[in-house]
């Protein structure tokens, strides 16, 4: 008999569903931090167990010393997330704001809350209560629980999150806490022993062992959190299932290497494999969360052939099948244009370290912020050559974004065209493509298809004008917008809070 099997790509953490009447705060936290543990003491969990002088590599390894030192850093996640349920009440439309009318008004209010309980892992990096854990352990959450594993509990604030790399720092109120020294994901090889450790299948602290089979793998598992996602996964075969998720993968020196996200399973549970988050990328995207409140992505400013094109592609784009990068395209005024890469180039190393693929290149561009270089090798006409990168943002500058609250708008806005401008007879203005259900825009009433014109009076005719105005609102607690739904007569504004704990 034939049977086809079809293996699930599928996050980690564990989630249920129980009917209430309540609901639960949320949590947020404001202020920027910045932590490193560089020079840091020696935590306890570590010195009752090391003795300093073990290579774990060659030999019989022993896992106990490094499973002693991971498993009181690393913490039970819970999260409750209240969501209203609206009895399929028909969607707002912009009359109900132009007249101040609202269904509800009329026939009360038909939806009742429904409480989503979720179950993860994370790891303790710092002695004063800060935690690392998947974007989507927390994502969105109302409440958020930490249990240690000698029970004690506290609740948690969401200091950030990054959807890109799947990323999120939460924090408690507590000091003197054991916590996890970061390694290197760099010099992780393929072959070595690794442990994962979690509280999987709402079981308490366990420890699995494996060995990395892969690195630099990408399985397009956070494109569905974000549109521009970073994956450079390790793979192992350690077993991992639901509830691991934001949990640390550690070597036998009981450093930090990674935070696992994800598995590759037939079943939704461990049959396969689990990918983890490098701890490079996780040390860069957790000092810009803690500094930043956001993460400052960089970018090389080129179009990439991806990873396991068919022949056909290959030869109608001309990829020759060699070690490296292919260069699909290089937009204009990018880093890598002003460096001189042109399309055809095939890079092969960045800072020294061999790229074989696109994700590989991703990872690594990933610890790096805008504004600061990297030496890029690349081959052309069978001659190599080494070139100074000085990497961009998102917006071709390099500067630092210092306001996270553009993050968390929860939309995708784009500068008005000017034939759309024309059309509405303005200057200009910012187009709202699409709006989430968890980010603050989904708090107002505002429909897709808004036409933001102004902010708190003043005109904004694009993207980075809106920006700019986030900016200078600063710590107000709202703001104003302004605008016009094309079709429809009128102007409407709506209220917008940035400080979603009001």
């Amino acid at each position: 008999m034939k049977f086809k099997q079809v293996v699930a790509i599928v996050f980690i953490s564990a989630a249920t569903t129980v009917a209430s009447l309540w609901g639960y705060n949320h949590f947020q936290h404001n202020k920027t931090y910045f932590y490193t543990q560089d020079s840091v003491k020696l935590p306890a969990n570590y010195a009752r167990y090391f003795d300093g002088e073990k290579s774990g590599s060659g030999g019989p390894v022993d896992f106990t010393d490094a499973a002693s030192a991971a498993i009181p850093a690393t913490v039970h996640i819970k999260t409750k997330t209240v969501r209203s349920v609206s009895n399929n009440l028909p969607k707002r439309n912009p009359f109900s704001d132009l007249f101040g009318i609202d269904p509800d008004d009329f026939f009360g209010d038909r939806s009742h809350s429904l409480p989503e309980m979720g179950s993860g892992s994370g790891v303790i990096i710092s002695d004063d209560g800060y935690i690392v854990t998947n974007n989507h352990v927390v994502d969105g959450a109302d409440e958020v629980t930490v249990t240690l594993s000698n029970k004690k509990s506290f609740k948690a604030r969401v200091i950030g999150t990054d959807a890109a790399t799947d990323l999120a720092v939460v924090k408690v109120d507590a000091k003197g806490l054991p916590f996890l020294l970061y390694g290197n994901s760099d010099e992780v090889k393929v072959g070595q022993w690794v442990l994962a450790v979690g509280y999987p299948l709402t079981l308490e602290t366990t420890v699995t062992a494996g060995i990395v089979s892969a690195k630099g793998r990408s399985i397009d598992i956070n494109r569905n959190q974000s549109k521009s996602p970073i994956e450079s996964f390790i793979q192992t075969d350690a077993a991992v299932n639901p509830g691991n998720s934001g949990g640390p993968l550690i070597n036998p020196q009981g450093q930090l290497v990674g935070i696992n996200s994800a598995i590759a399973s037939p079943t939704g549970s461990y049959a396969g494999y689990s990918f983890t988050i490098p701890v490079n990328i996780v040390k860069k995207v957790v000092g810009d969360l803690m500094k930043y409140g956001t993460t400052q992505r960089a970018f090389l400013g080129i179009e990439y052939a991806k990873d396991n094109l068919s022949d056909d592609v290959k030869k109608q784009e001309g990829i020759k099948d060699e070690e490296g990068v292919y260069v699909m395209s290089v937009p204009e005024k990018g880093a890598a244009a002003e460096a001189g890469i042109k399309k055809g180039d095939v890079i092969t190393k960045l800072n020294g370290l061999q790229v074989n693929s696109g994700a590989e290149m991703v990872g690594l561009i990933a610890t790096y912020r805008p504004g600061e270089k990297v030496k890029v090798t690349y081959k052309r006409d069978g001659k190599e050559f080494e070139v100074p990168v000085t990497l961009r943002n998102s917006v071709g500058t390099y500067d630092v974004v210092k306001n996270s609250v553009y993050d968390k708008l929860g939309a995708d806005l784009q500068t008005l065209s000017k034939k759309d401008a024309g059309t509405l007879g303005v200057k200009g203005g910012v187009f709202v493509k699409s709006i989430d259900a968890n980010g603050l825009f989904s708090k107002t009433r505002m429909d897709e298809g808004f036409v933001i014109l102004k902010v708190n009076g003043n005109e904004v005719l694009t993207v980075e004008d809106f920006r700019k105005a986030l900016d200078n609102a600063g710590s107000s607690s709202s703001i104003k917008l302004e605008g016009v739904y094309p079709g429809y007569d009128g102007a409407f504004t709506y209220p917008l809070k940035l400080n979603s704990d009001e």
